[in-house]
């Protein structure tokens, strides 16, 4: 099954070599300011951002993301809104209104074991259900059966129903990429962004395997606050896990960045979800979320100089830039 929560031209750009007098470049706006100077950063700082996936999938998910919030080893976090743990997302929301939450917008619904359905109904949005009801397994099904418009109802059901729950998010990302698949998709989650007045992740680069990218287009781009998303791919054992990271991050030039990362306890509820899954699943969610806890991962991040953000604080850097234009 394929789970990338990112599609594979985008590890493939994420292991490219960028130098920082391109990075700044493409940066820049009209007026010359990079996103960090906008921020009030030197140009030649880097900025990150922490950011754990897939909060309100399941109370293990809740747990350790919240714990990771309150004790600052991330900084941001999305929802997904179609899941059952969202009560538990809302109530601590509530009581932590400085949160930086954002709406992880899904159409996939990926573990064969624990499965949910679109949340405007089966019968509102049938484009986007399986044979068994539920959201598609894999991002293709998606690409080959959804309509626009029964995507754009189900997006604006999620973003309206968690306003109503009490949470105001920060910002729009999409749950496993499948959004920044086709350019029909991508023109949605657009239309989300522009719906809502929220900043939403684009990522800045330049072509899909020779081709363009759905996101590569001079209005996403203007738009694109975030230079490089950076998450590991299947593969480290749980030994490995800081040494890997720490290569990703650690020969990043100056740049905005998003480190994704999946949080969650090693215990039956996760074991249960992901039982014939491992990329992503339970043990996987351990050892993110001890890395992200540990000391040394912390150390790393002093050492390297990286600038600790939210997509709260990211988003007044876009709303400059529009003031600007």
């Amino acid at each position: 099954m394929n789970t990338h929560r990112f599609p594979s031209w985008v590890s493939m750009f994420a292991a490219m070599v960028v130098s920082a007098a391109a990075l700044l470049a493409a940066q820049a706006s009209p007026g010359g300011a990079t996103i960090q100077e906008r921020l009030g950063y030197t140009p030649n700082a880097r900025l990150l951002i922490i950011h754990a996936d897939d909060l309100g999938m399941a109370h293990s998910v809740n747990r350790a993301t919240f714990e990771a919030l309150e004790h600052g080893w991330i900084t941001s976090s999305s929802i997904l809104v179609p899941c059952p743990w969202l009560p538990e997302v809302a109530r601590w929301a509530k009581a932590h209104p400085d949160a930086d939450l954002g709406i992880h917008l899904a159409v996939n619904s990926e573990w064969t074991g624990f499965r949910w359905a679109p949340l405007s109904g089966r019968g509102a949005v049938p484009s986007l259900v399986d044979a068994q009801g539920y959201m598609a397994l894999e991002e293709n099904e998606v690409v080959a059966n959804a309509r626009p418009d029964e995507v754009e109802r189900e997006l604006r059901a999620q973003i309206d129903f968690a306003r109503a729950s009490g949470i105001n998010p920060t910002h729009l990302d999409s749950h496993m990429a499948t959004l920044f698949h086709t350019v029909p998709l991508f023109d949605v989650y657009r239309k989300m962004s522009a719906a809502y007045n929220l900043p939403q992740l684009i990522e800045r680069l330049g072509a899909r395997g020779g081709q363009p990218s759905p996101w590569a287009t001079p209005s996403a781009q203007a738009d694109a606050l975030v230079d490089r998303v950076i998450s590991i791919d299947p593969g480290p054992t749980p030994d490995q896990w800081l040494a890997a990271y720490e290569k990703l991050l650690s020969g990043l030039p100056p740049g905005v960045y998003e480190l994704i990362v999946h949080l969650a306890y090693d215990d039956d509820e996760m074991r249960g979800a992901t039982w014939d899954h491992p990329n992503w699943g339970a043990a996987w969610r351990q050892s993110d979320l001890d890395l992200v806890k540990s000391a040394a991962f912390q150390e790393f991040l002093k050492q390297q100089q990286f600038k600790l953000m939210t997509w709260r604080e990211l988003g007044k850097a876009g709303k400059s830039m529009v003031a600007g234009r």
